[in-house]
């Protein structure tokens, strides 16, 4: 498919659309993986939008770009109606796992701490404020952004600088921040490239940029093909170590270190999370395990395919605008 056409609305709230290759700007693709979801006609936004969605493997057409190899999801929704879809999310299972994502996010900030002292930091898609909480009580002067109405009244409620918005709604002076963080958020933007080019006219020169984003070239992914979960309506771009290098180069940055990301879980919840996909009665031992007292046990998951980049921001008239 070579010339962008514009597909008629899922549902009279859906709005569809082909888009171009965001890495490259390429209307040239082909298919992959055929859609799994009919249509977004009755679906609970927060059965495909929350953070805690187990809709593992629903989703339109997965493409790559014929030019670049970028993997998308194409069509997508529109960008208006995605951010509705994420203002109006309701996800009150995210607290529930709020232990893990403190020791995740713990471990996250000392990777940080690696390549920036502590200053000024944002980060985006922040939710409920718990990477936020956690910056700051370590010395950040940490702030947050997020789409979520629900979510950034509870983070409020807890005393946590917390707004409600997105990447464009973001009015700071340039330069404004030392360390930037992107947790899982890179790959729901409509727009990935130029969010995050707005990232960098907030960073001062010499500041860090983190995003941690499935990798879609990992073994497992590859190995799983078109039953890797992470195939979901939420996710509209897939990166690659290289891909994700591309973007964040072109934008402005240089990578200082890409990694494989590991996440601190309790195992009640990795058995809730994996219910679903592995068969009625492993099913139930699941939901023993996780009813138990081994089921409040913390523990690593790192299948190697999800990774965080680390980027520093460099001056605009100092970087190349086409990245190896």
């Amino acid at each position: 498919m070579d010339a962008l056409a514009q597909a008629g609305p899922a549902t009279p709230f859906w709005s569809m659309r082909l888009v171009p290759c965001n890495l490259c700007g390429s209307t040239s693709f082909r298919e992959i993986y055929p859609s799994r979801l009919e249509s977004l006609a009755g679906r609970d936004v927060q059965e495909i939008y929350a953070c805690t969605s187990s809709a593992y493997g629903e989703c339109g057409p997965i493409v790559r770009c014929t030019n670049c190899g970028f993997v998308y999801q194409n069509p997508q929704p529109d960008p208006e109606c995605i951010r509705a879809a994420y203002e109006d999310v309701v996800d009150v299972r995210y607290a529930e796992e709020r232990e893990g994502r403190v020791h995740t996010f713990r471990r996250a900030l000392g990777e940080i701490e690696e390549f920036a002292r502590p200053g000024r930091l944002l980060d985006v898609g922040s939710h409920l404020g718990v990477f936020v909480e956690v910056a700051r009580d370590l010395g950040w002067d940490a702030r947050g952004i997020e789409l979520s109405h629900w979510a950034v009244g509870v983070a409020q409620k807890r005393g946590l600088p917390v707004t409600r918005g997105s990447i464009a709604d973001l009015r700071d002076a340039e330069h404004s921040y030392d360390a930037v963080t992107m947790w899982d958020v890179v790959e729901h933007l409509p727009d990935p490239t130029g969010d995050v080019r707005h990232i960098h006219r907030l960073l001062r020169p010499g500041g860090l940029l983190a995003i941690s984003t499935m990798d879609v070239d990992a073994p497992v992914a590859r190995v799983l093909g078109r039953r890797w979960p992470w195939y979901m309506q939420m996710h509209l771009s897939y990166f690659s170590r290289r891909t994700l290098a591309r973007m964040v180069t072109a934008a402005g940055f240089q990578v200082v270190d890409v990694r494989r990301h590991c996440r601190i879980v309790r195992l009640g919840y990795l058995a809730e999370q994996l219910e679903q996909r592995i068969g009625p009665v492993l099913g139930r031992v699941a939901r023993a395990v996780g009813a138990s007292q081994l089921g409040r046990r913390l523990v690593p998951i790192d299948l190697g395919d999800i990774v965080t980049l680390f980027a520093v921001s460099v001056p605009d008239s100092n970087h190349a605008e086409k990245a190896p």
